[in-house]
């Protein structure tokens, strides 16, 4: 790789630390001219550092980086821009409040007498765009079009102000179908004049469809460079999640238990452009594993069923009546809770207590003209400190002095507190300790044979096995197949995530 004598850009011996954590770890990749590279890892692969510090938002603590065969360095972003870097987000980077053709030409408009001069920057504008396919009012605001011309013209900028390298950072999100076949058709084109282009991504689909080579990253550091013609979908998904099929035929199999009556009960329940329809039975006393690539749709079913967003199809039965869930207080009102994955943006009050964390969903569903006394508050707590073995010197400590561990136990004793009937985790033992990895678990499996039904999203496939009654995996926003009994295991998860369209379920 390093050898690479095409490379327009190449990275060598690139590490990055933030504290004691390594971000990166002696990564080498390199871009080739006239080639679609794409760039694949689950969270925390580094895959976010890796592209700031190509782009000059970071600066690298070891290693080199070359653009031509020369060595630069870049201590911004608009440094690495003028040097022929460019760079397009799912969120469009751009300022909708203006036009098209302000957003094209913003800190370089054509000038004439020292003015801006408007109709050549339209005439300029127009035709930029139409070597994209697109024949649009360019004096129109940015807003009055749709996400994919936006990515367009996003796009038409990057390219006309770095022009050698475009990485584009999972454009194809918020597309749909045919908008995402459009990106593609002009992806080609760009490739076809011979710029590098970095597609990052979580569809595999796309990968397969659009890139010429593939790199892998994995807890900072890089597993592998491939050539898409010498790789199939099952050995991308063993790089990203770091399993060896042939390693995996002796798993315990989920225990065969009892499950109580249908708690909740979806049918056709979706939100457009977010999660495809889903039919799904879940029962007491049961838990549903479910697996899947970052962005295969997992977070966004578990923030469906929470009512953080809310559907727009199906409906959702709760104890077989009828429900409606708009907002997490609809949630908690019929008694689920939830704790999300970033658990220091979305779940702990840093400065609060330990113990005010603990009792803030239980106070929230009392009302506030029932406050709960100091004495009920302190009792609360050290109860679920106790039983949960929250390791913190006192419940009056700020939570955000505690371990990850810790942290993820106070947010499910909030929970709990509440006396849930329903509970979603979302990557509950994520960057945490063995030891509080394990007690997450043995918590897990508690709960089931009391009684609660539990989705419980995961990344750690072996721990998916270990406590799922039955697993559901998602792909591509949708739920491709539903696990059980002896198809419970890692191998058949993995072949499930990367089978192609309907292969799954053949």
């Amino acid at each position: 790789m390093t050898n690479d004598q095409r490379a327009v850009l190449q990275a060598t011996g690139i590490t990055k630390t933030f504290g004691s954590h390594a971000a990166l770890k002696n990564v080498d990749i390199a871009f080739q001219a006239g080639e679609v590279h794409a760039l694949l890892g689950e969270n925390g692969a580094g895959k976010s550092t890796l592209i700031k510090i190509l782009t000059g938002a970071y600066s690298l603590d070891q290693g080199t980086i070359r653009l031509d065969g020369e060595e630069v360095s870049f201590a911004t972003p608009l440094q690495a821009q003028a040097l022929g870097i460019g760079t397009v987000y799912q969120e469009v980077n751009l300022l909708p409040n203006m036009t098209v053709m302000d957003n094209l030409y913003i800190g370089r408009q054509p000038r004439r007498f020292g003015l801006v001069d408007r109709k050549r920057m339209e005439r300029e504008a127009r035709a930029v765009l139409s070597g994209y396919g697109l024949d649009i009012d360019v004096r129109a605001d940015l807003s009055t079009f749709s996400v994919a011309v936006q990515q367009i013209v996003a796009i038409a900028r990057a390219v006309a102000l770095s022009g050698k390298v475009l990485i584009l950072d999972e454009p194809t999100a918020s597309l749909d179908a045919a908008e995402v076949e459009k990106l593609f058709d002009i992806v080609r084109r760009l490739k076809a004049r011979g710029l590098a282009i970095v597609f990052i991504t979580h569809f595999l689909d796309q990968v397969f469809a659009l890139s010429d080579r593939v790199t892998v990253l994995r807890n900072g550091q890089l597993i592998g460079t491939r050539a898409i013609s010498d790789i199939n979908r099952t050995e991308v998904v063993k790089m990203m999640l770091g399993k060896d099929l042939a390693l995996h035929h002796g798993e315990i199999l989920a225990e065969e238990s009892e499950v109580g009556e249908t708690l909740v009960s979806l049918r056709d329940y979706g939100l457009k452009g977010r999660v495809e329809p889903i039919n799904l039975d879940i029962h007491r006393g049961e838990v549903i594993g479910v697996a899947g690539l970052l962005g295969s749709g997992r977070t966004e079913m578990a923030r469906l069923l929470f009512g953080i967003d809310t559907a727009d199809s199906g409906r959702i039965a709760v104890d077989g009546r009828d429900a409606t869930i708009r907002s997490p207080r609809d949630a908690v009102a019929l008694g689920f809770g939830f704790c999300p994955e970033d658990r220091k943006l979305d779940g702990i009050f840093g400065d609060l207590s330990v113990r005010e964390n603990i009792v803030m969903a239980m106070q929230a569903r009392l009302g506030w003209f029932r406050a709960l006394t100091r004495d009920e508050q302190m009792e609360i707590a050290g109860n679920y400190i106790e039983a949960l073995d929250i390791r913190t010197a006192s419940a009056e400590l700020p939570v955000k002095l505690l371990s990850g561990g810790n942290q993820q136990k106070v947010i499910l004793a909030r929970w709990l507190a509440t006396d849930p009937r329903f509970l979603i985790l979302d990557e509950p033992t994520r960057g945490i300790d063995v030891g509080a990895h394990a007690e997450i678990v043995r918590v897990i499996s508690r709960l089931r044979e009391d009684g609660l039904a539990l989705v419980v999203i995961s990344s750690e496939l072996d721990e998916v096995v270990s406590y799922s009654s039955r697993v559901v995996v998602m792909r591509d926003r949708a739920i491709a197949a539903e696990l059980h009994g002896a198809d419970i295991n890692v191998a058949r998860i993995v072949e499930t995530i990367a089978s192609h369209h309907a292969e799954a379920e053949q």
